[in-house]
């Protein structure tokens, strides 16, 4: 189920603040942004940052672009490494 119109979209504060303040500064100085909120939903704020996004091991660099914006910031750092299936399996041969 998706949020309600009533509410804005979910943006933890302390991720919003620290958005904020690169918003503020010159432009010159693009720092890389560490966050482990998943759940936070991209807004045109975000636009033109480097969000390091926590999978559960170590933070993803993503560059956030204009096409992001409305998503989650969990959908751009998987949390599972598929390697391959077992060669010797048999099981599946059953």
């Amino acid at each position: 189920m998706t949020r309600s119109l009533k509410k804005n979209p979910f943006v933890a504060n302390h991720f919003l603040r620290k958005i904020n303040k690169l918003n503020t500064k010159a432009e010159a100085e693009k720092e890389i942004i560490v966050t482990w909120s998943r759940a936070s939903t991209i807004i045109p704020t975000m636009i033109e940052h480097t969000i390091a996004i926590h999978n559960g091991k170590e933070h993803l660099p993503i560059f956030v672009t204009d096409r992001m914006v409305g998503h989650k910031l969990g959908e751009f750092s998987p949390t599972l490494n598929f390697r391959e299936h077992a060669k010797n399996d048999n099981r599946s041969r059953r």
